[in-house]
């Protein structure tokens, strides 16, 4: 199935902006961190087709994923 993957702030370091990938059904936003080498640890926002969603949440044809790292401030 293919997902479009957008990544934000650091995370798009060494990688990409954004990109369309093909993952096999019942990939998860967990797996595809995975695959990334995000650590979970600096996840801050993670959104498919605009709305929150967790770790967990199974992905399907034609959605969009968007991964955020924490963002610190002062």
């Amino acid at each position: 199935m293919k997902v479009t993957v957008k990544l934000f702030a650091s995370f798009r370091t060494g990688r990409f902006d954004i990109e369309a990938v093909d993952y096999p059904v019942g990939t998860t936003v967990a797996d595809v961190a995975d695959g990334l080498k995000l650590p979970r640890t600096e996840l801050g926002i993670m959104m498919i087709n605009n709305r929150h969603v967790k770790l967990e949440r199974v992905l399907v044809e034609g959605d969009t994923l968007a991964l955020f790292p924490l963002l610190g401030g002062g």
